[in-house]
């Protein structure tokens, strides 16, 4: 296998782009034994199973060889992308992979010189954005968002960018983003693909914050109907502003360290001499994100606002049923009042009349000349005097 050839320190009446490695000479370098071998071999018969690892060509996406911002040459692997990059010490390589293998990140960690703890945060999933400088190479991991309107929710992705002097890697965890695009983009404009791997980086940041205006307007809407289903009384606004929330806490945690992470680039333009159009192009995406981050941040508390109305609004209701509930129960208590004095003044000439219909030849009235009269009266003083004392207790 030949070995990575070593760079040349620069003159200072050379000028080199921050991210840019020096020309390597053309003279290959002594060729290393296969114990000592960091890397695929360049020659594939003289890999051996147990000292060269086997990428699988499935998880890479498309990996492409280009100089002065023209493609060269189209890699099927990592194997060939690394003897063409080695071929072309002027080129810049530009590998995608999607949910790579373990063993596929520690080739590349080999190849490139990548940090472990870099690799060890590629090979993880669910990490947070962030920015961290390793030596000559940049390590960014970013939360991408696409809205999907059959389901009504923001799907997140993750991807996992490493760019060096002459190389960028994008590792990608999900759906989103899609990177072809990127990569159309950039080989459409040579000028600014030929900037190197920050412009890459560039148009990657680029794409990950475009992706997000499509989830914004989408959430604008959701929230929206909410507020009608608010006010309507639907019960399942609950649920759905519930749900949202949730998608906008995720939503801030991908939008809120890009904010910091693009100042802290911006900072270093003129330690690194970035290029002036990229500087402007980066200043574009970071007030993007501001204003992203910012509209996140409102919908948030939009969302609490929301919530906190249907909790008033479903208290509102709750407490009128509640009142209608005791008005209805007040109007039945008066019926059964009314049903009940009726059925006591009913009940009184029954029981009288009951009484003397019980045919005892014993009874002192049976015989009386005034035994009738008697019970009719006693009925009806009985029952004018129950109608009476009902009356004044308001019970008819």
């Amino acid at each position: 296998m030949t070995e990575r050839r070593a760079r040349p320190v620069p003159t200072a009446n050379t000028k080199k782009h921050p991210w840019r490695r020096t020309t390597r000479p053309s003279t290959p370098a002594p060729a290393k034994t296969p114990q000592a071998q960091p890397h695929p071999a360049a020659n594939p018969a003289e890999a051996t199973p147990e000292n060269t690892p086997h990428p699988d060509a499935d998880s890479v996406v498309e990996a492409a060889l280009y100089r002065d911002g023209v493609r060269v040459a189209t890699s099927t692997s990592l194997a060939d992308t690394f003897r063409a990059l080695r071929d072309a010490p002027d080129g810049m390589a530009w590998i995608g992979l999607a949910r790579p293998t373990d063993a596929e990140i520690l080739t590349l960690g080999a190849e490139f010189d990548l940090h472990e703890l870099a690799l060890e945060d590629a090979m993880e999933a669910h990490q947070r954005p962030k920015l961290e400088r390793y030596g000559e190479t940049l390590f960014v991991v970013l939360r991408a968002a696409r809205y999907l309107d059959a389901a009504e929710e923001v799907d997140f992705g993750e991807l996992h960018v490493f760019v060096g002097p002459d190389f960028v890697i994008t590792v990608r965890h999900g759906a989103a983003p899609d990177l072809s695009a990127v990569r159309r983009r950039m080989e459409d404009s040579p000028d600014l693909l030929k900037l190197g791997p920050e412009a890459v980086l560039y148009a990657i940041l680029d794409a990950v914050v475009d992706g997000y205006a499509p989830v914004v307007a989408g959430v604008q809407n959701d929230i929206d109907e909410i507020e009608t289903e608010v006010f309507r009384g639907d019960p399942e606004a609950s649920r759905r502003i519930y749900e949202l929330s949730r998608e906008m806490v995720e939503f801030q945690r991908a939008t809120r360290p890009l904010v910091s992470m693009l100042h802290a680039l911006m900072a270093g333009f003129t330690k690194y001499g970035t290029d002036d159009e990229l500087q402007r192009y980066l200043r574009d995406v970071a007030d993007h994100v501001t204003h992203t981050s910012e509209r996140v941040d409102g919908f948030r508390q939009a969302l609490a606002d929301i919530l906190t109305v249907n909790a008033t609004l479903v208290t509102q209701q709750q407490n009128a049923e509640m009142r209608a509930l005791a008005e209805a129960g007040f109007e039945q208590n008066e019926e059964i009042k009314k049903i009940s004095s009726w059925a006591a003044i009913l009940f009184a000439p029954t029981l009288v009349g009951t009484i003397y219909g019980m045919n005892f030849e014993t009874m002192p009235e049976l015989r009386w000349v005034f035994g009738y009269p008697f019970a009719v009266a006693l009925m009806g003083v009985v029952c004018t005097a129950l109608y009476l004392v009902f009356k004044r207790r308001d019970w008819l």
